[in-house]
């Protein structure tokens, strides 16, 4: 019907055509590169553009390390940030989920790799993006390595992207977490939370349109932020304070982060069979942000526990005679902490067992 072929003069497809701008990617490059060198640590120096990411160990300063890898993301709280056009804190949260996953089994992070992909890169959203990632690995200590951007057209609806995090950390050989001497009798004590961090955000996307408030809107549980500000506060990074108190005093026996699954399903993780332990939940600091929830979206306790982290982003477990030491390190680190409870037998039945009742103001 007169179409022109694809060999005629101006009738060649393009790839930037079909949806993929490659000089955006370069453009994008070049913003984040400042904010990838000002991670370099010890072991890395901080440039990015080669085929692969360089790690020198030896340099790092270990004898006969052991490599431990983590990877994850940060869920539908990434719809958060591209609905409020907030993108400077959701890669802190990226880097967090990731490197929290290390320092529990007593591992330092080393260093970071990052996958962005949208419909259509916008360089500047993708740059605010990196600034975070970049902020995340400054908190850990981990240096930003390399990453990849793609842009999908058909696969991410417009404006939307998803993010994937790689970390990579290690421990000399033998000093590994858990611990073989977890006991009955032994304390557990727990780090405050810096709001809902990555988990559960489709409840908390479904408990704002059951009550049909806007991103946009006054937060109801913290006066001068909105909505959507107050629900992208980032991940709370816990890996300097712990590493902190694993080195010095040698007696954290244990580590768990409190994701997705709670308590529920996160502290057995780390539990010899027959151990449980039992939660005083009158202890733990509920935020005024769960307390929304549960009450605006009608959310039972139970599963306020196996959906969030309530207020306590990471508990350890120690011996009676360590506890005051190890809390004491901690909180000089800047941590808030509190008793939660301690190490039981748990030969039946649940590993996770509970007294009292979380504080959900109703």
């Amino acid at each position: 019907m007169g179409d022109k072929g694809f060999g005629d003069k101006g009738s060649g497809l393009t790839y930037a055509g079909a949806g993929v701008d490659i000089d955006a990617g370069n453009r994008m490059v070049e913003l984040i590169k400042p904010l990838v060198r000002a991670t370099a640590r010890r072991g890395a120096d901080g440039e990015i553009g080669g085929f692969g990411g360089i790690f020198d160990l030896k340099s790092a300063g270990y004898a006969d390390p052991v490599l431990v890898a983590s990877t994850d993301g940060v869920g539908t709280k990434v719809k958060i940030a591209c609905e409020t056009g907030r993108h400077s804190t959701i890669g802190i949260d990226l880097v967090a989920m990731s490197v929290n996953d290390l320092v529990v089994q007593g591992a330092e992070p080393l260093f970071f790799l990052d996958y962005f992909a949208c419909s259509k890169l916008d360089p500047e959203t993708g740059a605010a993006v990196v600034a975070g990632i970049a902020e995340g690995c400054l908190q850990a200590g981990c240096a930003l390595i390399g990453g990849e951007t793609a842009e999908m057209p058909g696969i991410y609806q417009s404006g939307d992207y998803d993010l994937a995090g790689f970390a990579v950390g290690a421990a000399e050989r033998g000093s590994l977490l858990p611990t073989g001497n977890i006991a009955p009798g032994d304390i557990m004590l727990g780090l405050k939370s810096s709001g809902v961090h990555s988990n559960g955000f489709s409840l908390v996307r479904k408990v704002a349109s059951h009550v049909g408030i806007d991103w946009n809107a006054p937060a109801p549980f913290e006066p001068g932020k909105t909505l959507g500000e107050a629900v992208l506060t980032p991940t709370r990074i816990y890996v300097k304070s712990c590493l902190a108190a694993i080195r010095e005093t040698k007696a954290v026996k244990a580590l768990a982060h409190i994701t997705g699954g709670g308590f529920p399903d996160n502290i057995p993780r780390v539990l010899p069979k027959g151990l449980g332990v039992s939660v005083n939940l009158a202890n733990v600091p509920v935020l005024p942000v769960f307390k929304w929830l549960a009450q605006a979206g009608n959310v039972a306790q139970d599963e306020m526990l196996r959906t969030f982290n309530c207020g306590i982003g990471m508990v350890l477990v120690a011996a009676p005679k360590d506890a005051a030491a190890i809390a004491a390190i901690l909180q000089r680190e800047g941590e808030s902490v509190v008793s939660l409870g301690e190490i039981v037998t748990a030969a039946s039945g649940p590993q996770v067992r509970y007294s009292g009742s979380l504080d959900l103001g109703r």
